[in-house]
């Protein structure tokens, strides 16, 4: 089943216990606030750092409660390899994003000795309507430093995810999903 809601307040989550128990979390939501730090707007800054970091945190807490009473469960935090890099023009997305990363690794030390894994996935340049209005030749070049040559798609993040919530033996990692972008 497929929720979604407004994550920027913790409240909404209070919700997820008429639903029944979750098995399996991804956290897939994410805004851009592309801009130069000095130039960038605050509240925009606010957003971004909301919205991608303490949605991904107020959404564990909520899904780990259930999880921790079964003693079981799987969170999968989707990331992005501006986090791991950074990209000129997105500090404070590259922040929120480092932030999920670093958030995932830690809860999978809390939630691992209660069979909870806790993973993130770390796509690169995928075509969504994040990147549907980048310039063209911005999205060549792109492609260009990208050793696969092309975009991802969501069918190659959703894949990952699938492998993700089956590996049973996989917690505290970031599995890089980028056409070798990073390579």
């Amino acid at each position: 089943m497929r929720v979604t809601f407004l994550i920027s307040h913790p409240l909404p989550f209070q919700q997820l216990s008429s639903l029944g128990p979750i098995d399996v979390l991804v956290n897939s939501a994410g805004i851009t606030g592309d801009s130069l730090l000095i130039t960038m707007d605050p509240q925009r800054a606010a957003d971004v750092i909301t919205t991608n970091l303490l949605g991904t945190i107020y959404t564990c807490r909520a899904a780990a409660r259930g999880m921790l009473r079964r003693k079981q469960g799987c969170i999968i935090n989707i990331a992005s390899v501006a986090g791991i890099k950074g990209n000129e023009g997105q500090s404070v997305y590259s922040a929120s994003k480092a932030g999920v990363i670093g958030f995932t690794r830690s809860l999978a030390r809390e939630l691992g000795g209660r069979n909870i894994r806790v993973n993130a996935i770390v796509p690169g340049y995928i075509e969504t309507e994040m990147t549907a209005g980048i310039h063209e030749d911005k999205k060549a070049a792109y492609r260009s430093a990208t050793p696969l040559g092309r975009f991802g798609t969501p069918e190659d993040i959703a894949q990952a995810a699938v492998f993700l919530s089956e590996a049973k033996f996989i917690t505290g990692q970031s599995l890089v999903v980028d056409g070798g972008l990073t390579a």
